[in-house]
């Protein structure tokens, strides 16, 4: 798939845009703060209705945009894409409204001109994201792992992504009514009624998780150990399913072993009756505790995951180089799991990941590059290119919220 044509309005430092894109590698090149990412913040939002930025919509807003007095659209994404069927259209609308004496944001998705869900949006437009700030997906907190996992996962396959949705209202619930019993000792005759709910829909949760991380596990390995770093290093991805009462006395090591025993059987073994089972018998055994704590202590929500490097916690015993090595390696893995399951390769955006890499991963980056239909790069320098990758690349200046076509790829005979 690539996208034809993006139309920006008031979005980040864009008052408007409207540009064309070719199929094959776009280089956009510029100075520091022009509104390089910004571009490729605009495609990952619309590809997952999520910034790898922020986390509040009104911060997407042109501030010159942000000064209306009634209900109005502010900002608006569009994209014009092609698939192997067909040409599509999307749209995301972020909207101003006054209500009950303030001022609040919501966002209107739009596929083939027609409203809907905005969870009905994801999948249409597929993408992977390589930013400099990757690496905190092993040295930060096990929230950001969950949610890499959750938006490689919706772009692809939607009864996950509902699934993920309705588990996380119901997650809400159920700490409500827990807390509650804690205060009052009203509400013990309903909670079984959330705990059934949140089981159907976590165990489902878990064997789908499983399934995914094994995948790109078996494919980080090999990239990793034959092409970055010729057989020197292994590597090794383990997801850690929360689907267990953890036990005080016992070491983080032991915890994690078993946590990964539990992923392999889940993988390969477990049938949804048999999570459902395990996960009634967890929560059965942590109630007491849940209710004094007014949270739920094993789920989904819980989960981890984690790389190994030769034995060892890459997290706290690998060097700087490892972790980019592990990172790019994984994003490599994803791009071949969502071509494997869709039969088209997702669109690459990357944002000044080249100059950090060596020349030996630059080129490994700079092939997966060649490999896709479409791939969006940014840099503030183009020398750091090739005189090859830069003949067969569309260059493009971006200079405060302006883009300038350099020179066309050349069309193909």
């Amino acid at each position: 798939m690539h996208i034809n044509h993006l139309s920006l309005t008031s979005f980040r430092n864009y008052g408007r845009l409207e540009l064309d894109f070719p199929a094959g590698p776009v280089l956009l090149h510029g100075a520091n703060a022009q509104g390089k990412t910004n571009l490729l913040e605009a495609i990952y939002y619309l590809a997952t209705a999520r910034s790898p930025h922020v986390e509040q919509d009104h911060q997407l807003i042109n501030w010159e945009a942000d000064q209306p007095t009634e209900n109005v659209v502010v900002g608006r994404l569009v994209a014009q894409l092609s698939t192997r069927d067909d040409l599509h259209h999307i749209e995301i609308r972020l909207i101003k409204e006054y209500q009950r004496g303030q001022f609040t944001f919501r966002r209107e998705a739009l596929v083939e001109r027609r409203k809907v869900r905005l969870m009905d949006l994801l999948g249409n437009l597929r993408a992977v994201l390589f930013l400099p700030q990757d690496v905190q997906l092993i040295t930060g907190p096990p929230s950001r792992r969950r949610r890499y996992l959750d938006i490689t996962l919706c772009q692809v396959d939607p009864i996950y992504c509902h699934n993920l949705s309705t588990y996380n209202k119901v997650l809400e619930q159920r700490n409500a009514l827990l807390r509650r019993i804690a205060e009052s000792g009203k509400g013990r005759d309903v909670l079984p009624v959330f705990t059934e709910k949140l089981v159907d829909l976590g165990s489902y949760l878990f064997t789908r998780r499983a399934t995914f991380v094994a995948s790109l596990a078996r494919q980080a390995q090999r990239i990793h150990y034959e092409e970055l770093t010729d057989g020197r290093e292994t590597i090794r991805l383990n997801y850690l399913p929360r689907l267990f009462a953890a036990n005080s006395g016992r070491s983080d090591e032991d915890t994690v072993q078993q946590a990964i025993e539990l992923a392999g059987w889940l993988a390969e073994q477990a049938g949804l009756a048999q999570v459902t089972e395990r996960f009634h018998q967890a929560l059965a055994e942590l109630q007491p505790v849940e209710i004094a704590s007014g949270m739920t202590h094993v789920g989904p929500h819980r989960d981890d995951w984690r790389f190994w490097v030769n034995g060892r916690d890459l997290s706290s015993y690998g060097s700087r180089g490892q972790q980019r090595s592990a990172i790019l390696g994984l994003k490599l893995a994803e791009i071949n799991w969502m071509t494997a399951e869709t039969g088209e390769t997702p669109i690459l955006l990357l944002d000044e990941v080249v100059a950090e890499l060596d020349e030996q991963r630059r080129a490994l980056l700079l092939n997966a590059v060649q490999s896709v239909s479409q791939a969006i790069l940014t840099a503030t320098d183009p020398g750091m290119f090739t005189e090859e990758f830069l003949n067969q690349a569309t260059t493009m200046t971006v200079q405060n919220g302006r883009v300038l076509v350099d020179r066309q790829q050349p069309a193909a005979a």
